[in-house]
């Protein structure tokens, strides 16, 4: 499948040149002429890599590419600013918000292909993506806690996963198996973005386990809400009256009656406001020992490790 790319500038002329050198050599290209547009565009197409102006109506360019590495979910895109703007502090500006390249106008058309196929190429080398969610997946988790243990961040790291998972694919079907974890992945990262801002940080571990990192003085806080918020997602996909009965019936194997409890999320809290951690596995360990406490209570909730280091 060709890797998707969007061109965003407020000069068709530029736009139609980026287009056609980018379609000849084999890519996906969608166009954006603003800022805004090009905000809408990443959401509808998600592409692989955004060319980015940084004079554009509406928003500039800075601005959105600061927007796009806010959101958690876009972690794993590449960015390059293209631009007439070269002084040093406008590409310090773009290095620091997180792009990828910065490349001056005028440019050749070799040069431009040379430092997209670059760009995509350490983006799938070093990112590890959730093909599901789009998220970062494990590679990326573990880079992301083991630059906050050294950085001696006050932290906290919430495991997540979902309950009664397995009955719900049997029951209605690995598609609705999906979708409740793209609602759960939109919760979390919804929750992280409202209570941790750009600090906070979303992984996909794979299937239904979630992981978040973000201050540690707003992990309850997102934890509750991440709770409240996935059970009125998920009711959506089981029928009124399961909702009332808060089962779900069906047969097993022998033909006998079984009830299924609904699909509930449970997280685990590990968090620097209580003890430090040393090291990658400590952290890990103490959230999935909460994130087991959290399963032995019913329906959605959280547990916290309370305990001091001695």
């Amino acid at each position: 499948m060709a890797e998707k790319i969007l061109v965003v500038d407020d000069d068709p002329d530029i736009v139609k040149f980026i287009e056609v050198t980018l379609t000849r050599a084999g890519f996906d290209v969608s166009v954006a002429f603003d800022g805004r547009e090009a905000l809408e565009k990443v959401s509808e197409c998600r592409p692989d890599l955004v060319l980015l102006d940084i004079m554009l109506p509406t928003i500039d360019g800075f601005e959105v590419a600061h927007e796009l590495r806010r959101r958690a979910r876009l972690t794993g895109m590449a960015i390059i600013i293209v631009s007439a703007r070269g002084l040093p502090e406008d590409r310090l500006r773009g290095l620091s918000i997180g792009v990828d390249d910065y490349i001056v106008k005028p440019f050749e058309p070799d040069i431009l292909l040379a430092r997209v196929r670059a760009a995509l190429r350490r983006l799938h080398d070093m990112r590890s993506l959730s093909p599901l969610t789009g998220l970062p997946g494990t590679v990326l988790i573990e880079e992301e806690i083991r630059r906050a243990l050294e950085r001696g961040d006050a932290f906290a790291l919430l495991y997540m996963d979902l309950d009664n998972f397995k009955a719900l694919n049997d029951t209605k079907g690995w598609d609705v198996g999906n979708q409740v974890i793209l609602a759960a992945a939109r919760v979390i990262d919804e929750a992280v973005t409202r209570f941790a801002g750009p600090g906070g940080f979303v992984g996909h571990i794979g299937g239904d386990d979630f992981v978040a990192l973000l201050p540690a003085d707003v992990a309850e806080q997102t934890a509750t809400w991440v709770c409240r918020r996935f059970d009125e997602e998920v009711g959506a996909f089981y029928g009124p009256e399961e909702l009332d009965r808060g089962y779900v019936e069906a047969t097993d194997r022998r033909g006998a009656p079984v009830r299924y409890p609904l699909v509930t999320i449970s997280v685990g809290i590990a968090t620097t406001a209580m003890r430090m951690f040393s090291e990658f596995g400590e952290v890990v360990s103490v959230a999935t020992e909460m994130k087991q406490t959290a399963k032995r209570a019913e329906g959605s909730c959280y547990a916290v490790d309370r305990r001091r280091a001695s």
